[in-house]
């Protein structure tokens, strides 16, 4: 399964024991030649390619001081330099530090909360619009004042808003329908217009529809296929009552409105699932009570394309409670309770909450419905609140502008009230969107999505492949252009198997390629998800290919590929792991009477966390219970499996 190596050294020995030898001439058979120049093909092999080359990197969830809870909380970015440092330029963060990628994204999409957008900034310019009413006043006042007045003033401010209390003709200048919001959403289009460049940087048009019930994250966020011709013919769909509702069917109707009206194209989805307390995927009612039915499945089946599966309020593929054989599972979790840890989480919300288990789910809604709502693809975003993409450990901003780089910032809570503590060292430095689209524009990034050629990264950028099929053989896995075998031979990530051959499981051809500046990998893993002729869904990890020709042990477990980790001086070392995987998998369980899903997810070895590079800037402890290493993933969209006469 490892890739074999050879050393330097030996490279060395051969060429120099090579170099006196007379070069004879030798001539391959026409049998010898034909696999490598199939008859009627060009010589070149790169010609006449008409798939995706290369995975464009970028955040589809990112604020600005646009947002409540982003500009409430001390950020002063706008949207022109979010978007600058997104293209590689160095910007000033809020807390007067410089900062700078260590790599260019290719897109970005800005989502601003679409309730009150705006607000926030004219509460600190002290705007008449705003301090003409009490709470407006009250909240300028407090927030210009600065230090722990402005922390309270905001919490004031979004608890205000929570309980739907906002005062309702201020609320109302920024919501739609009011001149002062239409503006703002202007300001939005025109600065994606500006720093969008077709096959350079994509910006896309987007917003966050910020769903909230009584604590329970029910967020998605927006995105437009469209530029600015159609994105104005609207404005964003909010929460608040009469205009807006926090029940997604209704954000639903809101997006075939938007096609109807324009004849362009839009897609939704959620995140933050472990965060819902039960209510994100539903399998019998959603939280109103309303029962799941025949509409609900097409409905979410159609406009939720892809799930936010890891960004940094945690990682949403697997929890150990669920996924008890899966030693990998417990990564990024938080499980205190609800968004504003109002109420404590318990074992039973779990299964409503995580990216695996509604994926087990959806194929049992679909025995019961003929239609899957929980055929997503799998992408990651950052969810920072201060205009600032932080995917890399050593050059993390935190998520508000207040958790930026500093000696302090380790020693107070993320968040604590009497139902639990998150701790501040918990935010995960996660995570970016890898799309494999045809060019670096708006339609096909958004048609990439819509397809769920996507894959999801904890910030590294490895280079991930997944191919199924009925007919890869193990020859497959030595190739150099894995890619066009798997578009030959059978569909990508987020793709469809049908027709099963009698007799015949079915092969993946799977690969991965470390970040070029990374750490090397650990291990690919395919991850099967099937429901039984009982009704009854399962879950299996196989591992497929990995470093350092370990074998399993007698129990089917994989020893662990080490750790180079030195946590005084932050640093690791590539001397273990592999640069690249790849193998052809066919699966040992394959039943063809029942559904079933597989997705990769591809492991590096042990590196430092942030925090790591924290205690090494500013001389401070490491808090006590943090991991001092972590391995970093990738997580493919599945490829689904439906039984013949589906």
């Amino acid at each position: 399964m490892s890739k074999s190596k050879i050393s330097t050294g030996a490279l060395v020995a051969l060429s120099m024991s090579a170099f006196p030898v007379v070069a004879q001439e030798s001539h391959a058979s026409k049998e010898q030649l034909a696999p490598l120049f199939p008859e009627g093909k060009p010589y070149s092999p790169y010609t006449d390619r008409d798939f995706p080359e290369r995975p464009l990197w970028g955040d589809s969830h990112l604020h600005t001081s646009l947002s409540m809870d982003a500009g409430g909380f001390g950020n002063r970015v706008g949207l022109d330099d979010a978007y600058r440092l997104a293209r590689g330029e160095q910007i000033m963060a809020s807390s007067g530090q410089p900062v700078k990628l260590d790599r260019p994204l290719d897109w970005l999409a800005i989502t601003d909360h679409s309730d009150g957008m705006g607000l926030i900034v004219d509460i600190l310019d002290a705007a008449p619009i705003v301090t003409q009413y009490e709470q407006g006043a009250r909240w300028s006042e407090g927030m210009r004042a600065g230090g722990q007045t402005a922390v309270d003033s905001t919490l004031d401010l979004i608890a205000t808003f929570s309980q739907g209390q906002m005062d309702p003709e201020m609320f109302a200048n920024y919501s739609p329908g009011a001149r002062r919001y239409a503006n703002i959403w202007e300001d939005v289009i025109t600065a994606a217009e500006n720093h969008n460049t077709p096959g350079s940087f994509t910006a896309m048009i987007g917003f966050e529809w910020t769903s909230l019930v009584e604590g329970a994250n029910m967020h998605r966020n927006v995105i437009f296929r469209d530029g600015a011709d159609r994105a104005r013919q609207v404005v964003p769909y909010t929460t608040q009552h009469p205009i807006g509702s926090t029940d997604p069917l209704d954000l639903y109707k809101y997006l075939e409105a938007y096609e109807a009206r324009t004849n362009g194209a839009v897609m939704t989805f959620a995140h933050n699932g472990n965060l819902s307390n039960g209510i994100m995927f539903p399998v019998d009612a959603q939280y109103s009570g309303r029962k799941i039915d025949q509409m609900y499945v097409e409905q979410r089946a159609k406009w939720e394309r892809m799930y936010e599966i890891t960004q940094i309020k945690g990682d949403g593929e697997a929890h150990p409670f669920l996924s008890p054989d899966d030693e990998f599972a417990d990564y990024g979790t938080w499980d205190a309770g609800n968004l504003d840890l109002s109420v404590a989480k318990t074992d039973e919300m779990l299964a409503g909450e995580y990216a695996r288990e509604a994926l087990k789910n959806g194929l049992l809604l679909e025995e019961k419905f003929g239609t899957n709502p929980y055929k997503f693809g799998l992408q990651g975003a950052s969810d920072a609140h201060n205009s600032i993409v932080v995917t890399s450990e050593d050059n993390f901003f935190g998520k508000h502008a207040g958790y930026e780089p500093s000696a302090e910032r380790l020693d107070h809570s993320f968040m604590k009230t009497e139902q639990g503590e998150l701790f501040s060292w918990q935010q995960v430095g996660s995570g970016l969107t890898a799309v494999w689209a045809d060019e670096n524009t708006r339609a096909s990034i958004f048609d990439a999505m819509d397809r769920k050629e996507v894959y999801a990264t904890t910030g590294p950028r490895m280079a991930v492949r997944l191919f199924g099929g009925w007919d890869f053989d193990e020859s497959d896995q030595f190739s150099r252009s894995p890619s066009a075998i798997g578009y030959a031979k059978g569909v990508p990530m987020g793709g469809d198997l049908v027709n099963a051959p009698e007799g015949t499981a079915p092969s993946f051809l799977v690969a991965a390629l470390r970040d070029p500046i990374g750490a090397n990998l650990d291990r690919i893993q395919i991850i099967k998800g099937w429901l039984d002729a009982e009704g009854n869904t399962h879950e299996k990890v196989y591992d497929v290919s990995w470093s350092d020709d370990r074998q399993a042990g007698s129990d089917g477990k994989l020893p662990a590929v080490g750790n180079t980790v030195d946590v005084a001086s932050a640093t690791w070392t590539n001397t273990i792991g592999a640069a690249e995987l790849i193998t052809v998998w066919s699966d040992p369980d394959f039943d063809p009477a029942e559904r079933s899903f597989y997705y990769a997810r591809v492991l590096e070895i042990p590196t430092p966390p942030w925090y790591l590079y924290d205690a090494l800037k500013f001389g401070v402890d490491i808090p006590e219970g943090a991991p001092t290493s972590h391995q970093e993933r990738a997580y493919t969209s599945p490829i689904w499996f439906t039984p013949t006469g589906e």
